[in-house]
């Protein structure tokens, strides 16, 4: 009894083709879940050092008197601030008799390190203060 010669299944060489193509597609989609959770790392430390300013600077003129000069601080050992403040400009009291008034612009710069690459972000801002 003999066997057809047409015979069904694949071939080896097929086979291999078909891994090759699988590994390089599994290659691919792993890349960009990567990239993915990276990005999700860089959103999470922009998210972080954004509330670490905006708290910095709700408490100024409130709990921490607001004078020229700069100060820095540190959180987490990672997260860097500096705060900057410096006269704008002086506001004349009105026909009202209100008191005269100084602006002051306030500029905060939060840093930190991600591997061997610092990354910053900057904020600014005009605070008005009684002059003293």
């Amino acid at each position: 009894m003999m066997m057809p010669h047409s015979s069904k299944g694949f071939s080896l060489l097929e086979i291999l083709v078909a891994f090759v193509i699988l590994s390089l597609t599994l290659g691919v989609i792993m890349q960009i879940f990567s990239g993915g959770l990276r990005n999700v790392g860089y959103a999470d430390d922009y998210s972080r050092a954004v509330y670490l300013a905006e708290s910095r600077l709700a408490v100024l003129g409130v709990e921490q008197p607001l004078q020229e000069g700069t100060m820095s601080g540190e959180l987490d050992q990672r997260f860097r601030w500096q705060l900057f403040i410096q006269p704008y400009r002086e506001m004349e009291a009105t026909d009202h008799g209100q008191p005269n008034m100084k602006l002051y612009l306030v500029s905060m710069k939060v840093s930190w390190k991600e591997g061997e690459q610092t990354r910053s972000i900057e904020f600014a801002t005009l605070r008005l203060a009684s002059k003293k």
